[in-house]
């Protein structure tokens, strides 16, 4: 369970008029919207889209024991778009009668892209079933996809998945940021279980990726997280006995240095053993 808490005030001075003029309520002037070149140029929209990813992931994968985390690439420097997704769709009818052959049951999907510095493309696939995942061989994988390498893995033992699997698409490894030209970022360094420290660049790849372009997609039967507003008296009592395992807060001010809001994200995660509820994502704020 996710809770945002927000302290409005008095929000922006800007109406919008259409998808390119907005109106300044302060001086009355009209003023051109300023459209970006890519996704990363509005960080605020890529956020969200990551966001709204780690959310879905969240509320469809109560039990990562149900998972397959699959990664599919391709042998050649494959630049397009259109055809990751023409290639994932008929992969995966491919996929849906190998299950059916070997007497798995029916599967649910969140697939997203990851583009690459070299500016090839491939997608990481989370495969959602009803009961515990069955072993699927990965050389089987391979050859369902056709196309190249494949990678499946487990999630077994990962307390937040979304947050986990969406990493894989916003951060880089510091040599592959540096010779996509990618200078700037945060630089942290990531210790990998038997092996040796990595630096990673955080969200340096999403400057990667084209404008307009959907980050994931989903099959019909992946539920959308659930959103409610209520009371920080109603909340707490509702992640009763749940322990908090993340906190975040933003303050936001105005270029004269006004205080306009103050966001907090607290993200409350059920023990394994007592898991057995749909994970609710709750909104609150004060008046």
């Amino acid at each position: 369970m996710e809770i945002r808490y927000a302290r409005n005030t008095d929000g922006s001075p800007i109406i919008k008029l259409d998808k390119d003029h907005g109106l300044d309520t302060r001086t009355g002037e009209v003023i051109d919207y300023q459209h970006n070149q890519n996704r990363a140029g509005d960080m605020a929209s890529v956020a969200q889209s990551l966001k709204r990813l780690r959310d879905l992931i969240n509320a469809n994968l109560e039990d990562p024991d149900t998972a397959l985390w699959v990664t599919l690439t391709y042998a050649e420097n494959m630049t397009d778009t259109k055809r990751l997704y023409k290639d994932f769709h008929a992969f995966w009818k491919r996929f849906l009668r190998y299950l059916k052959k070997e007497g798995h049951p029916p599967v649910e999907y969140i697939a997203a892209a990851e583009p690459q510095g070299r500016g090839a493309w491939h997608l990481h696939l989370l495969e959602i079933f009803p009961i515990k995942a069955p072993f699927i061989p990965n050389a089987h994988m391979a050859k369902l996809w056709g196309h190249g390498f494949t990678k499946t893995k487990s999630l077994k033992g990962v307390d937040n998945p979304g947050l986990y699997l969406t990493a894989y698409l916003g951060d880089m490894e510091l040599t592959e940021a540096l010779s996509s030209g990618i200078k700037r970022g945060r630089l942290v360094e990531v210790e990998v279980k038997g092996k040796q420290k990595k630096a990673i660049v955080k969200g340096a790849r999403l400057k990667l990726y084209p404008p307009g372009f959907n980050l994931y997609r989903c099959s019909r039967g992946v539920k959308r997280p659930e959103v409610c507003q209520m009371t920080e008296q109603e909340a707490q009592a509702k992640i009763s006995g749940m322990p908090l395992t993340y906190e975040k807060t933003i303050s936001i001010t105005d270029e004269g240095g006004t205080l306009r809001n103050i966001i907090n994200y607290r993200t409350y995660t059920k023990p394994a053993e007592s898991d057995n509820e749909t994970p609710t994502k709750t909104e609150q704020g004060t008046k």
